[in-house]
């Protein structure tokens, strides 16, 4: 029975590569479509922590009534789950 691939994941090349300029314009990218489809309530934050990140916020409210952040992930093709 023959093995999978073998393979090391090189954490700090990863690391360079989550922390790079390229990979903040995807992460900013896909919040700010993700804040343009839930609309005038929607809130987005960029900042840093070992690596580039974006939220996406809106009222409490708004979420619990009409799942409208939800929904606007699911239209820009992003994959909602519980954890």
């Amino acid at each position: 029975m023959s093995k999978g691939p073998n393979f090391r994941l090189n954490y700090k090349g990863l690391g360079e590569v989550l922390r790079s300029p390229r990979a903040a314009a995807l992460v900013n990218d896909a919040a700010a479509q993700l804040r343009d489809q839930a609309g005038d309530d929607a809130e987005m934050s960029e900042y840093t922590t070992d690596r580039r990140a974006a939220s996406v916020s809106v009222p409490a409210n708004l979420q619990a009534s009409d799942g409208l952040l939800t929904k606007a992930a699911a239209a820009v093709g992003l994959t909602v789950r519980n954890r």
